[in-house]
């Protein structure tokens, strides 16, 4: 991980699970970002807690208020970063909040349909929007012409669930709307490391592995892999990520995943 040195970085869906854990490790670096920005939906509620308890104990961490299906939502949520950074840009944005909903192939609904699509590809598409020129500000502050994260990089929480080459998990949990929206959001990953590679952003899609959250426990058997030991991996694939990567589908080992 000591390759990783971000001065600044964002991390959606922050309050528990793999953003919890993301945020914890990011502060744990020996070199931590100047600021780890954690976004969530109610940073004073019960749910935020812990990253309330981390808040009091690292002046570098700034939680920041964020409904990702909100467009004024995140437009203050990027003044405020803006706010934050001065004249700086923002080296990394690690789109990680989604939802499941645990339907079937038969008993999926528009309404379920629509809101995993909102939640998990349209606001990594709106995000990486409202992001850009702090991103772009922040590639162009930096030295050298290759691309990485350390520089500028969107980083999309995508899963082996979304590979239609894989029918990973199919007998468990089947999570037709969850599978399609993380297949769509790969190929948003693909299309923003087309058209931001002139800026000199880096654009992955990871797959943090089948984690112990509450999302990666909701098929009633227990994830073989721990938060903490998903979000140094991830990490540590990010500190090697070069201008070869951009556009690729990885998971937290750094193997490709297939499409």
């Amino acid at each position: 991980m000591a390759g990783l040195r971000v001065c600044s970085v964002l991390v959606t869906g922050a309050n528990r699970g793999i953003g919890l854990g993301l945020v914890r490790q990011l502060l744990e670096m020996p070199n931590s970002p100047k600021w780890v920005f954690a976004a969530c939906r109610d940073p004073k509620g019960q749910r935020a807690q812990e990253l309330q308890n981390l808040a009091s104990r690292h002046p570098n961490l700034v939680i920041i208020p964020l409904e990702v299906t909100d467009p004024a939502s995140i437009k203050a949520a990027a003044a405020r970063v803006g706010e934050h950074l001065g004249g700086s840009g923002l080296n990394l944005l690690i789109n990680n909040a989604g939802i499941v909903k645990l339907n079937s192939l038969d008993n999926e609904t528009l309404e379920d349909m629509s809101q995993v699509y909102s939640t998990n590809t349209v606001g990594p598409l709106l995000l990486s929007q409202a992001f850009l020129p702090l991103l772009k500000k922040a590639a162009q502050g930096s030295p050298g012409s290759g691309l990485s994260c350390s520089k500028a990089a969107i980083i999309n929480m995508s899963s082996c669930g979304g590979s239609i080459a894989s029918p990973f998990g199919w007998d468990l949990m089947q999570v037709v709307s969850y599978r399609c929206s993380k297949a769509a959001l790969n190929m948003l990953t693909k299309c923003q490391s087309l058209g931001y590679r002139e800026h000199g952003v880096l654009c992955a899609a990871l797959h943090p592995g089948w984690v112990q959250t509450d999302m990666g426990s909701s098929t009633g058997r227990t994830a073989p892999v721990t938060v903490d030991a998903s979000a140094r991996g991830m990490l540590k694939v990010l500190s090697s990520l070069s201008e070869k990567d951009t556009g690729t589908f990885l998971d937290w080992e750094g193997k490709v995943v297939p499409w």
